[in-house]
């Protein structure tokens, strides 16, 4: 969660990967549960405020599987297909499988999620999981030590690289996009126009983008790539944006024309200012 795979700032960590820097520091944040702290961002993965578990729950999880509804689940369209971006503690995948279970779905689901850190990825195996991720033991294990976990019905994969380079590289059509890279004033190369461009082309056309911003300059670079915005489900935690390629999902639109008139020097980030 909240992690970068993005080749500009893995050149300014010597080499592909944050191997070699020192691990993350460890914070416990309102819900009880433990999240993080990027030495090389600066910043939380999760929402200290929020709570890492109730920010992946609240915020990505639930209202992804609630707005994809039966037009996915149980209805023999196949698997679900999620893009986590990125993974860092594995909290939204780690989430994902709790849903399911507390839900009692069958549904089966791919997760891909890019990740440059491997050393911060085989450290997981003793990272202070919240109660919720026991029954997990195995797939934080095998995801540590190999980047995969599978079974019959759940595949998880770890791309160690770039996010925009697999995302310009794989043919995969996405169902749930978590959009949960560090933030825009931390990360801005996975909030751009043009990164917007590059994760568009690869959602179904009912895929359901989550996200903890609700920036005007993140919101016009979805919505200058064809996505529509909405007010998230109401919840116990600070609102980010809802986006979709449909124009019909039962949320409060976001009309961002009357933003733009309200603010007429808002803009979309650009990949040229920050290259």
């Amino acid at each position: 969660m909240k992690r970068v795979s993005e080749k500009g700032e893995r050149e300014r960590v010597n080499g592909e990967t944050e191997e070699g820097s020192a691990l993350p520091s460890l914070v416990k944040t309102e819900d009880g549960t433990f999240t993080a702290k990027s030495g090389l961002f600066d910043e939380c993965y999760h929402s200290t405020r929020d709570g890492a578990l109730k920010e992946s729950l609240k915020k990505h999880v639930e209202p992804a599987f609630s707005l994809l509804g039966s037009r996915k689940q149980g209805t023999g369209k196949g698997a679900v297909t999620i893009l986590d971006i990125c993974f860092g503690l594995g909290y939204n995948t780690l989430a994902t499988l709790h849903y399911l279970d507390r839900e009692g779905l069958n549904t089966p689901v791919h997760i891909y999620s890019p990740e440059f850190d491997k050393a911060l990825v085989r450290s997981l195996v003793d990272f202070p999981y919240p109660k919720e991720f026991a029954p997990y033991r195995d797939v934080i294990d095998s995801i540590a030590e190999k980047g995969v976990y599978e079974n019959a019905k759940i595949r998880i994969e770890v791309i160690f690289g770039d996010a925009r380079e697999f995302l310009h590289a794989t043919n995969l059509l996405f169902d749930i996009v978590y959009q949960d890279a560090f933030s825009p004033k931390k990360n801005p190369l996975l909030w751009t126009k043009e990164y917007f461009a590059d994760l568009t082309v690869r959602l179904a056309p009912d895929a359901i983008v989550t996200t903890y911003s609700s920036a005007t300059p993140v919101r016009m670079g979805m919505v200058e790539n064809g996505l529509y915005v909405y007010v998230p489900p109401s919840s116990d935690v600070r609102s980010g944006t809802i986006a979709s390629p449909s124009a019909d999902l039962p949320l409060e639109p976001i009309d961002m024309v009357l933003k733009k008139e309200r603010n007429p020097d808002a803009a979309p980030l650009c990949d040229k200012d920050f290259k």
